[in-house]
């Protein structure tokens, strides 16, 4: 099973900082925000990882390398500046991701959500006839309407009404045929495409109740770097030291 993670994104309310960082490598803890997940990724059993990137592209590359030093193998999907949203970026790096169901990271958050769960929910998804399987987390302050409603079987309604409206973590894992109407290298959000699954039943979901941070502001990247210096979350093991 391969990993992508979502590496894209401008970073607009963390400026200045990414005018000449990459968000994805700006650090907590004395490591970059997407190693803490590499680490993580190859700790859950996970190899072959896919990355998108816009903004500063290629730092991301020259830091990253091949991702031998994390214990994994590296592809990248450039788009350019501008990127191609979420939907648009996964559509476009459809053909490193294969045929299987695939789990999908934000690169921007940071969080202790078990990577190993996705091969169970991948599983499902197969059994299910499912589209997608989402992690949700309790509502942060700054959505604190939360985004859908997982339900008591387990799936997830667009509708927040409809069971216990929860924020969505930007974690999932997701069969390619979510994506089968998504043209490749032109943007495109992933909410309508959830939305439209959910009206179908077709997306399962996961409360995590345990760390997850949006690190999309300066004063929230610190409080992700105290988080690491608290302990909060262990220091990534460097693989290959």
């Amino acid at each position: 099973m391969k990993a992508m993670i979502l590496a894209a994104g401008r970073g607009e309310r963390m400026r200045p900082l990414t005018d000449t960082c990459p968000k994805p490598l700006l650090q907590a803890g004395g490591e970059p925000l997407i190693g803490w997940h590499l680490h993580r990724l190859k700790a859950a059993g996970f190899t072959e990882i896919v990355i998108n990137h816009a903004w500063l592209g290629a730092k991301i590359e020259a830091a990253l390398g091949s991702g031998a030093a994390y214990g994994v193998r590296i592809a990248y999907s450039p788009e350019g500046e501008k990127g191609l949203e979420t939907a648009g970026g996964i559509a476009t790096a459809l053909p490193l991701l294969g045929n299987a169901p695939f789990l999908v990271v934000n690169g921007d958050v940071l969080t202790d959500i078990d990577f190993k769960a996705a091969f169970a929910a991948a599983e499902a998804l197969q059994a299910g006839n499912l589209l997608a399987h989402l992690w949700l987390v309790d509502n942060p302050p700054h959505n604190s309407s939360g985004d859908f409603a997982l339900q008591t079987d387990g799936k997830v309604a667009s509708d927040t009404a409809a069971g216990h409206a929860l924020t969505f973590s930007g974690m999932g894992v997701y069969q390619p045929a979510l994506f089968r109407h998504t043209p490749r290298h032109q943007p495109a959000k992933l909410a309508p495409l959830l939305r439209e699954a959910m009206n179908e039943s077709r997306v399962s979901g996961s409360r995590h109740a345990g760390l997850w941070l949006d690190v999309g502001t300066v004063e929230r990247l610190a409080e992700a770097d105290a988080l690491v210096q608290s302990g909060r979350i262990s220091a990534p093991y460097r693989f290959g030291n």
